[in-house]
């Protein structure tokens, strides 16, 4: 059997991935999840976010998150609405003290570090900018007292591994987005002070909320900038999110499906073995990827250095010869989704998510169709 598309190309049914969903965010969202939030929507949903039968379900996310991070004593799992992009501004507000050091090799680290610059209470930022497809370094000074960087650029598909920068001052704080790379790439609590992301992507759940671990320095950071009396809007508030998350609440209503999604996916993950576990899963699927890229006669992966290349966002770059637009509208038209490149790079390629919740094997018949699909263009 063959399926039929806009563009006269079918992929024989036994080519294509028993899940065709590969999107840089919202990721897939496993039928297991959404069966088990149908079991409780009549308990669940449409009920109040200050009353218990919600408050257990932030609670089981904060506790699953700490133990899937294994984070020490003293650090906090924080919630609060409006994604990582609202988490930008929490930080301007309520983490960056007077000046802070910004790395930019993608859309998350450049967006970061334009917020932080326009902010009027701040000093000026020190931007450090690399060309797409690659990854600049901390280079730690004095006076400046928050470093920031993206783990993972959803643009580009470089990932670099967090850490904090010798030299640096004292109290200093390492701010990581993790927005696509947390649960899929790994991380040791030790080298950040605030490890933040949003649940469309590696936790597999919709948007629209922001979860961030923080060490005791980065909690202390918060207090003390609002004791000092800085203006600080309601709805960014770190010290009110924190206040509301020990209590297993948020300060605005949350999106219940959002939370019951991202705490299935969490204990998915612990019951499989961990962040060990889910990164290895994305790991595996990274290698059918960059392995069949690299042997092609037209891909090549964007990301030139191996040691930068992401394990949860492949960017794979096509000969002139072949439209790679061409190819992911033949895919779509096949019930294979979500490969475009972004946007903004500009360049002739594919971009394919490997989140955990993605499987390897499904990884590896997209690169089947896609051989099979290049194969009927020549």
């Amino acid at each position: 059997m063959t399926t039929t598309t806009e563009t006269g190309i079918k992929i024989p049914i036994d080519l294509l991935p028993n899940d065709g969903r590969f999107g840089s965010g919202p990721s897939k969202v496993r039928p297991e999840q959404v069966a088990s939030l149908d079991l409780v929507s009549g308990t669940y949903l449409g009920t109040s976010h200050r009353q218990k039968t919600v408050k257990s379900q932030v609670g089981r996310l904060r506790e699953g998150l700490r133990a899937l991070f294994e984070l020490p004593d003293g650090y906090e799992v924080v919630l609060g609405l409006g994604g990582a992009t609202a988490f930008w501004e929490v930080a301007v507000f309520g983490l960056i003290r007077e000046r802070a050091q910004m790395l930019s090799f993608g859309e998350f680290g450049s967006k970061f570090a334009k917020a932080a610059s326009i902010a009027p209470h701040l000093g000026d930022v020190d931007i450090r900018k690399s060309d797409p497809g690659s990854a600049p370094v901390f280079a730690p000074a004095t006076g400046i007292d928050t470093y920031g960087s993206p783990h993972n650029e959803t643009s580009t598909g470089v990932a670099i591994n967090p850490r904090r920068a010798p030299g640096a001052d004292a109290d200093a704080l390492f701010l990581f987005d993790a927005t696509s790379g947390a649960a899929g790439l790994p991380v040791d609590a030790g080298s950040y002070d605030v490890y933040y992301f949003s649940p469309q992507k590696g936790f597999a759940s919709d948007g629209g909320l922001w979860a961030a671990l923080m060490s005791p320095a980065a909690l202390e950071r918060a207090r003390s900038i609002k004791e000092s009396g800085r203006y600080i809007p309601a709805f960014l508030d770190l010290v009110t999110a924190i206040d509301n998350s020990v209590k297993d609440q948020t300060y605005n209503t949350p999106a219940l499906a959002t939370i019951w999604l991202m705490a299935e996916q969490t204990d998915w993950f612990l019951a499989n073995g961990g962040l060990s576990w889910s990164t290895a899963r994305s790991a595996r699927s990274a290698r059918n990827l960059y392995d069949w890229a690299e042997a092609s006669s037209y891909a090549t992966p964007f990301v030139e250095d191996e040691a930068l290349r992401s394990n949860v966002i492949g960017t794979i770059d096509f000969d002139d010869s072949i439209d790679a637009a061409q190819v992911a509208k033949t895919l779509r038209a096949n019930g294979v989704v979500d490969t475009e490149p972004y946007r903004k790079l500009g360049r002739n390629q594919l971009r394919i998510a490997m989140f955990p919740a993605i499987d390897p094997d499904d990884v590896r018949a997209l690169t089947r169709c896609i051989d099979f699909v290049v194969d009927q263009m020549r």
